[in-house]
């Protein structure tokens, strides 16, 4: 199976899957002597991991990361980072049926069709629990960022229908973990988190959108043609499990607008070149202009839903199926730590590129 490593200097590959003894990972192209906070990188573990509300699975993991190699009394060695996370709460006798029959928008069918063989346990590979190790290595990647003053807030802007109407200017991003499902605002977070409930209660799932800015990126990361910064940031996000559209910048409103209203003037502030409005996102030509990155990641609603539905086993048959074992109603609170990591990665795999494997 090819596809199991993101980034070119700071590089990630993950293995591991969701019922196995453990999933992990390593860091490769990571700076030397890096003073690393091992509690932080706890932390955003904690934000990703399931049982942390009533808006979650209730699968019980501590997601205690272990590091194996690179880093010697909490500083990095420039050597690959090796770690791991045990699973300590599979229950694959609720996915006993899986073996029998294909899910209905899982990746059952499409694995098996591939590779001939498929983990019937909950997924494997293509669980949502892989994302725990991209979460360690961009718990790194943003400790590393915030020492060069480039800042990472991602926080749920959409629950379904209920969408809250501030811009990324009027954001408070001290407010983001201060509710349940990461929403910088009381009253949309009300609406949403009711939402989640009531969906949960029928059994079903529902969808969201997820709204990310990156403070102080200096000028000049992203490389040109087919290594374009925001082509980068689109791939990572897109290689998160549920991710169904991305857009950067004025992203799909573009479309409405003239040149002459959509283009972003260059004006001399005290000698720093900016721009009057921001409808790039931060990036021009693929590479970063210096003012905020900003993007919006919509994610479908969950595909396990206890709910009966039409589907076929693996004879071929018409059957009916209806989810079983411990899923989210609602991905996105949980995703925001995700779409953190993958940023990071991203934009830390950038700087390295236009600078040097040095700080």
């Amino acid at each position: 199976m090819a596809g199991n490593s993101f980034g070119t200097i700071f590089k990630l590959t993950s293995f591991g899957e969701s019922h196995g003894k453990a999933i992990g990972g390593i860091i490769d192209g990571c700076p030397a002597n890096f003073k690393i906070d091992l509690e932080q990188i706890q932390q955003e573990l904690d934000r990703r991991k399931p049982g942390q509300s009533d808006l979650t699975t209730q699968r019980k993991e501590s997601d205690q990361v272990e590091f194996y190699s690179g880093i010697l009394d909490g500083v990095t060695l420039g050597t690959p980072i090796g770690f791991i996370l045990k699973n300590t709460n599979q229950k694959s006798k609720d996915y006993s049926r899986l073996g029998e029959l294909y899910r209905p928008s899982h990746a059952d069918f499409t694995y098996e069709k591939k590779f001939g063989i498929r983990d019937k346990r909950g997924g494997g590979r293509s669980s949502a629990r892989e994302t725990a190790a991209r979460v360690v290595a961009g718990a790194i990647a943003k400790q590393i960022l915030k020492s060069l003053g480039v800042s990472i807030y991602s926080y749920v802007s959409q629950v379904g229908d209920i969408e809250m109407d501030k811009g990324i200017d009027s954001v408070d991003f001290e407010l983001i973990d201060q509710n349940a499902v990461r929403c910088p605002d009381d009253e949309s977070a009300e609406k949403m988190m009711e939402l989640i409930k009531s969906v949960r209660k029928d059994g079903d799932s529902i969808g969201g959108k997820i709204t990310t800015v990156v403070l102080n990126t200096p000028v000049g990361i992203g490389e040109p043609v087919f290594d374009r910064l925001n082509a980068d940031l689109a791939k990572a996000m897109f290689s998160i499990m549920a991710v169904k559209g991305f857009e950067i910048g004025s992203g799909f409103e573009a479309i409405k607008m003239r040149g002459s209203e959509h283009n972003d003037a260059f004006f001399n502030n005290e000698g720093v070149i900016r721009t009057k409005t921001n409808h790039s996102g931060g990036i021009q030509g693929g590479i970063s202009n210096g003012e905020p990155i900003y993007f919006n990641v919509a994610f479908k609603p969950v595909a396990t839903i206890i709910k009966s539905q039409n589907s076929v086993n693996v004879k071929g048959e018409n059957v009916e199926y209806k989810g079983e074992g411990r899923h989210d109603p609602c991905v996105v609170p949980r995703a925001v730590p995700i779409v953190d990591a993958m940023t990071a990665i991203t934009i830390l795999d950038h700087y390295l590129k236009a600078k040097t494997n040095s700080l």
